[in-house]
């Protein structure tokens, strides 16, 4: 795919790498070096979501139950409506009333689960979805000062893999991943997009970001309102367009910052429009 070589040109210190999945299962496109593992960053929230939401399934606890905060449960979490601070854990909103992102919520979230199912978060992610995808680089690291929601490392090779289980689920019914993925959690929420601003309002699913009508964004203008996935710090994203039947992720050793607000949209529109 000729808008893969768009990533050549990215100010980045040493590496980075795309993919592009179509929904039939093609590989539709692989530049940059597939096996480099990179820091995901809030991209690691997608694979916490999913581990999450595999033990609901499994019956570990249920999407309803109190965790975290008075008020608040393994929904609000997983949906950023907790209550919880960015980075700590303080309380700055009733639950359900605010969009308030929080590492910390997903932190408390891996801790439920902890308890819940009796075994370590990062192992339970692991069994649950790194290694039945045969993503084997992938890990969560456990000294990261937000694991469950920041300390993710994988590759490209590794997240295509899980991109296609987004586009069609085997680990989850796929009742669930739709749920999670297409249908906002507390409708109406408002609240900050990292770097872009507040947004009324902020729709976001279970762990995963709807794209809706938010402008401006990371990924491109052509993506429909129905994308959905998730940005990380790292200079890192991965998202799926249900309308265009495709999946993209970029990964990169530079952090987030102007330079990708700019160039990720760019390319996002490239891979649209190469493959419309």
């Amino acid at each position: 795919m000729q808008s893969l070589r768009k990533i050549e040109d990215w100010p980045v210190p040493h590496a980075a790498a795309a993919v592009v999945r179509g929904s039939d299962g093609a590989l539709l496109g692989a530049h940059g070096p597939q096996d480099h593992l990179f820091p995901l960053a809030s991209v690691t929230k997608l694979l916490s979501a999913y581990a999450v939401l595999i033990a609901v399934e499994e019956g570990v606890f249920e999407l309803d139950d109190q965790a975290g905060p008075d008020g608040s449960t393994v929904r609000h979490l997983l949906a950023h409506t907790s209550g919880l601070a960015f980075d700590e854990h303080r309380v700055m909103a009733e639950p359900g009333n605010r969009r308030l992102y929080s590492n910390a919520g997903f932190d408390v979230l891996a801790a439920a689960l902890e308890d819940a199912a009796g075994i370590p978060f990062a192992r339970y992610a692991a069994e649950a979805v790194f290694q039945p995808l045969g993503m084997h680089a992938t890990l969560i690291n456990t000294a990261h000062r937000a694991p469950a929601g920041a300390g993710g490392l994988s590759t490209a090779a590794d997240l295509v893999r899980f991109a296609a289980e987004l586009q069609s689920p085997k680990l989850l019914d796929p009742a669930t991943v739709r749920t999670a993925t297409r249908e906002v959690a507390f409708p109406g929420t408002s609240g900050v997009l990292p770097g872009f601003g507040h947004r009324r309002p902020n729709d976001w699913g279970l762990g995963f970001e709807i794209r809706d009508h938010k402008s401006p964004h990371w990924t491109g203008t052509a993506n429909s309102p129905a994308t959905f996935g998730h940005f990380g710090q790292s200079g890192t994203f991965l998202w799926v367009d249900p309308a265009a039947d495709l999946a993209c992720l970029a990964l990169t050793d530079r952090d987030f910052g102007p330079w990708a607000a700019e160039l990720w949209p760019q390319l996002s529109d490239a891979v649209l429009t190469e493959n419309a």
